[in-house]
C-alpha cells in the first residue's frame, strides 16, 4: 500500500501545521503518513484528508493486491 499524501499536499501548496489546523488531526499523525511510517491509518482519519483536500480516497492510497 502506497500513500500519495505528500504529493496531493505539493500539489495543493499545504503544510503540515496548516493541515492539522484545518482538519483537527494532530500533527504527529500527519507527520507519519506524510513521511510513510505507519502502517495503520484509521479510515476517520482518510475521510477527513479526503474531504478536506477534495480527493477520493483512491488518489489518497494505492492499494495492490498481492498476487496469488
Amino acid at each position: 500500500m502506497n500513500n500519495n499524501l505528500s504529493t496531493i499536499m505539493g500539489g495543493k501548496l499545504i503544510n503540515i501545521s496548516a493541515l492539522s489546523a484545518l482538519t483537527g488531526i494532530s500533527r504527529t499523525t500527519l507527520t507519519n503518513i506524510y513521511y510513510k511510517r505507519t502502517r495503520t491509518v484509521k479510515l476517520t482519519t482518510l475521510i477527513k484528508l479526503c474531504d478536506y483536500l477534495q480527493v477520493p480516497l483512491h488518489d489518497l492510497i494505492d492499494y495492490q493486491p498481492k498476487e496469488g
